[in-house]
C-alpha cells in the first residue's frame, strides 16, 4: 500500500486543498485514494454514513476520493469550545470536553487508535494520501505527537513539506523547519513544494534553488494561486472574509454575524454562488446591518458562550429591530437555540453548567443533553414542499409550542419551529441551501430566481479543476514515486 504524507510550515498553508486535488488527480488516474488526517482541530465538521463525525476538510477530501467519508479518515477530532478546552471526537464519537494541557499530556494515547484506523484505509485501496496538522517544527509539541512526525515516523510514511509564498518568507520558514527538526524527522521529508504564488513563476527560480541547496529536499514543484479554492468548503472560520458585496444588481441582502465559536459555516457557501444574492458574514464590533433582509444564526459549538457574545456585540439589539422592521431571520442548530426563550445546560456539556435567556423570538426552550445527535437527513420543505438533503449534529432537545408549526419534514418527523407571522424559523438541519430545489424555494420569499444548481455539482467540478492544475504544478512522477505509488 503506498501512502504520503503532506505536512506544512503552519496552519493555513494549503495542506487540505492540496490534499484534496491530489486525491481527485489519483482519483481520476484509475487508483483507489483514501484521505486520512490523524488528528484535527475544527467546529466544522462533517456526518459520516457509519454514524459519526470527522472534519469537514476530510468529508471533503473523500468526495474527491469518490468515496464515502468514514470515521477512519479522522480518528481524532478536537471542537475547540473555549480558549483552553475543547471537545474531544475518537473515531466519530464525543468523548468528553479536555483542556489544552491535559489533551497535551495524554495525546500520546490516542496513536493507538490512530494507527489503526490508518490500517484500515491501507487495506482499501491504493494510496493514502495523509494531512498534518499545524507544522511539524513547532517541536514543543513533538512530544507524544500523533498529528505531524509522531504519526509518520510510526507508520514509516514519507513527507512532502508545503512553504505558503503568500505569507512571505517562505525560504525562512522551509529551511528554519530543516534546521530546528530533529535529525531523524528530517529524514522523513522527502521533498517541498511551493504553494498560493503569484505571478511570473520564473521570479523565483533562485528561491527554489537555493531552498533545495540548503536542504537538500528535491524541489517537487510551485502552485499557483487557485481561484477555486475561495469556492470550497473552508475549513477554518478564520480564513473567512466578511467584507459586503456590494453588487447593486443583487435582490437580497442576507447576513450571518460571525459566531466566536461558529460551526459548520460552509452551510452558507451556496449562497456565495447565487448571482442575485448578497450574503456576507457580519465580524465582531460591526452592527447588523438595516438593511438585510435575512439575518441567519449560524450553529456554534458552544450555544449559551456565543449566545453572551452576541449580545456583547449588542446583535441582539440589531436583531429585534430588524424584527421590527419586518425582517425575516433564519436559527440553525445552535442559531436555532437561541431564538427560543431559554437555553440550559445543567450537566455543563459546552461550558460552564447554567442557564441563559434566549432571544425569546421562538416559543421554544432547549435543554443541553449528553448524547449527541449526528445523522444524515432528508425530507421536504414545510412550506414549500421542496426536497433538501443534509445532515444533524447537536446536542440538545428543545420543546415549546411553536415547534407546532415545523420548519421542516423528515419523512415523516416534524423539525424545527416557524413563528406565528411566519418571519422568524430555526431548524436542527445543516445543508439546507446546498440542494437547487430547495434554495430555490427558500429565495422564492425574497423574489429571488435561483440559478438551482445543486451544490454537490460545484463542488465537484472545483475539484477537477485544482487537480488539473496541481497535474501542471508539480512534478506528480516523483509525488507518486516518493509515495511507493506503482505505475499503471
Amino acid at each position: 500500500m503506498a501512502a504520503v504524507m503532506i505536512q506544512g510550515c503552519g496552519s493555513d498553508v494549503g495542506k487540505s486543498v492540496i490534499v484534496a486535488g491530489l486525491c481527485r488527480l489519483f482519483t481520476n488516474r484509475g487508483y483507489r485514494v483514501r484521505p486520512f488526517k490523524p488528528q484535527n482541530m475544527s467546529n466544522n465538521a462533517a456526518v459520516t454514513a457509519d454514524g459519526g463525525e470527522i472534519g469537514r476538510a476530510q468529508a471533503l477530501q473523500a468526495i474527491a476520493c469518490r468515496t464515502p467519508p468514514t470515521v477512519d479518515m479522522n480518528p481524532v477530532l478536537l471542537k475547540p469550545q473555549s480558549d483552553v478546552g475543547a471537545q474531544v471526537i475518537v473515531r466519530g464519537q464525543m468523548k468528553g470536553t479536555q483542556q489544552a494541557r491535559d489533551y497535551q499530556s495524554r495525546k500520546a494515547e490516542m496513536l493507538g487508535v490512530v494507527m489503526e484506523c490508518f490500517r484500515r484505509l491501507e487495506a482499501e485501496g491504493d494510496l493514502v494520501i495523509v494531512e498534518g496538522a499545524g507544522s511539524p517544527a513547532e517541536t514543543n509539541l513533538r512530544q507524544g505527537d500523533i498529528a505531524n512526525m509522531g504519526f509518520a515516523r510510526e507508520a514509516n510514511v514519507p513527507v512532502v513539506l508545503i512553504g505558503d509564498i503568500d505569507r512571505g518568507h517562505v525560504i525562512a520558514a522551509l529551511v528554519g523547519a530543516h534546521t530546528v527538526l530533529e535529525p531523524e524527522d528530517r529524514a522523513m521529508i522527502r521533498g517541498f513544494l511551493i504553494n498560493k504564488f503569484r505571478g511570473d513563476p520564473s521570479l523565483f527560480k533562485d528561491g527554489r534553488t537555493e531552498i533545495t541547496a540548503r536542504t537538500g529536499w528535491p524541489d517537487l514543484g510551485m502552485i499557483p494561486w487557485l481561484a477555486a479554492v475561495r469556492k470550497l468548503p473552508a475549513e477554518d472560520a478564520v480564513v473567512l472574509d466578511p467584507a459586503a458585496p456590494t453588487e447593486p444588481r443583487r435582490r437580497v441582502k442576507i447576513v450571518a454575524p460571525l459566531f466566536s465559536r461558529i460551526a459548520n459555516f460552509d452551510d452558507f457557501d451556496p449562497l456565495l454562488a447565487e448571482p442575485e444574492v448578497a450574503f456576507t458574514f457580519i465580524k465582531p464590533g460591526t452592527p447588523l446591518p438595516g438593511d438585510a433582509d435575512l439575518v441567519v444564526l449560524p450553529g456554534t459549538k458552544a450555544t449559551r458562550a456565543d449566545l453572551a457574545f452576541l449580545r456583547a456585540q449588542g446583535w441582539d439589539i440589531d436583531l429585534a429591530a430588524h424584527v421590527r422592521r419586518g425582517g425575516h431571520v433564519l436559527g440553525i442548530c445552535g442559531g436555532f437555540q437561541m431564538l427560543g426563550r431559554s437555553v440550559a445546560d445543567p450537566g455543563g456539556i459546552e461550558g460552564p453548567a447554567g442557564e441563559s435567556e434566549g432571544l425569546g423570538l421562538l416559543d421554544v426552550s432547549t435543554v443541553l443533553t449528553g448524547e449527541k445527535t449526528l445523522r444524515p437527513v432528508s425530507g421536504r420543505l414545510a412550506a414549500a414542499g421542496a426536497p433538501f438533503d443534509g445532515y444533524e449534529m447537536h446536542v440538545g432537545r428543545t420543546d415549546g409550542a411553536d415547534l407546532t408549526r415545523p420548519f421542516l419534514h423528515l419523512g415523516d418527523a416534524p423539525d424545527g419551529a416557524i413563528s406565528r407571522d411566519g418571519r422568524i424559523a430555526g431548524t436542527y438541519v445543516h445543508g439546507l441551501f446546498s440542494r437547487g430545489e430547495a434554495r430555490a424555494a427558500l429565495l422564492a420569499p425574497f423574489n429571488v430566481t435561483s440559478n438551482e444548481r445543486d451544490h454537490t455539482h460545484v463542488v465537484d467540478a472545483l475539484l477537477d479543476e485544482i487537480a488539473n492544475e496541481l497535474a501542471n504544478a508539480l512534478d506528480i512522477e516523483a509525488l507518486a514515486a516518493i509515495a511507493g505509488l506503482k505505475a499503471r
